[in-house]
């Protein structure tokens, strides 16, 4: 199914059932978000990469706006639907300042593997606990997706794009089960050398090399 859609562009990753608040202030964007608010239309937000607005996206509702300003500012409450891929940027629409997109949507499979996601979830503690970092997911351990986790697995931008992409549950959570491994080992290494350098100048208790 292809349609087209009023567009965003921000330089983020946002997920299919992520809720992300924004604040609008451009003139453009104070005019979709009206726009899409009184219709009760959602929008797309495409990730913009090294300046260039990437292919894939992610389509919101907007589910509040809770303040508006006297200069026609915004705070506003979203929830990401589902992934959508740009056919081709209309950059400019009859009376509006913003732009939009005619966009096909992917197929997204949510089946992925429960012990596989146990082991991700594991990863993604454990650096947590490494940071001093606390996060409830305010979901039971079963019903959570790669889509949920993404954002605390410590990935770039360009990783957390890369992740969207990706069509299969399956092949999300063995991206980010790879990424937690290399971002474990790279801790290991830091906790390594904070070590050394702490015992740098003290007297060691090292047993000698046997022939």
């Amino acid at each position: 199914m292809t349609n087209f859609i009023p567009i965003f562009p921000l330089a983020i990753v946002v997920y299919p059932g992520e809720q992300l608040n924004l604040h609008i202030f451009e003139p453009r964007y104070k005019q979709l978000i009206k726009d899409c608010f009184e219709t009760k239309k959602p929008f797309g937000i495409p990730t913009v990469l090294d300046n260039k607005v990437s292919e894939m996206g992610t389509l919101v509702n907007i589910s509040e706006i809770t303040n508006t300003y006297e200069s026609g500012e915004m705070d506003i409450k979203t929830e990401g639907l589902q992934p959508f891929k740009i056919l081709e940027i209309v950059r400019e629409i009859p009376e509006k300042l913003y732009s939009g997109a005619i966009v096909t949507y992917p197929r997204i499979s949510m089946k992925g593997s429960a012990p596989l996601m146990k082991k991700v979830l594991k990863g993604i503690r454990d650096i947590h606990v490494s940071l001093g970092v606390t996060k409830d997911f305010k979901k039971k351990e079963e019903e959570l997706l790669s889509y949920d986790v993404a954002h605390h697995a410590g990935m770039s931008l360009q990783d957390e794009y890369y992740l969207l992409e990706l069509a299969e549950e399956l092949h999300r959570q063995e991206f980010l089960k790879r990424h937690l491994s290399k971002v474990t080992a790279v801790m290991e290494e830091m906790d390594s050398l904070k070590n050394k350098i702490r015992l740098n100048g003290h007297f060691k208790n090292l047993e000698g090399f046997r022939f």
